[in-house]
């Protein structure tokens, strides 16, 4: 579900380390306060613990929001670690995220996936 999730306008992430025990209050607060972003807008939020194995998901579905959690039996995401704010993502790099794969991929990986074959 997480990885073809298509019902947002806009995905931002949390870069760097977000304590996975808070739930959807304590997540929607640190968007509104740290990020100063909207939790009610059409927008996918995402954080990441510090194993990088799990994520949470916050979505706001117009009456309620929805919680996902999300933890890989292998492997790790690919989660930028530089910042402490939120990054908006591209559709692109979303797929990127999911498929593990940094959300920053070297230019030329970014020119042959952006090309049109039609």
């Amino acid at each position: 579900m997480l990885s073809d999730f298509t019902g947002a306008d806009h995905v931002y992430i949390a870069c760097g380390y977000t304590d996975l025990r808070r739930g959807i209050d304590g997540l929607a607060e640190l968007v509104r306060q740290q990020f100063r972003l909207d939790p009610f807008s059409n927008t996918l939020f995402l954080f990441c613990g510090r194993k990088r194995d799990r994520i949470k998901a916050l979505y706001w579905e117009g009456n309620g929001f929805l919680l996902l959690y999300k933890r890989l039996e292998r492997g790790v995401y690919q989660w930028p670690r530089s910042e402490s704010e939120a990054r908006e993502l591209t559709p692109q790099q979303y797929r990127w995220l999911m498929e593990g794969l940094k959300v920053d991929q070297p230019k030329a990986h970014r020119d042959v996936t952006d090309i049109s074959l039609g």
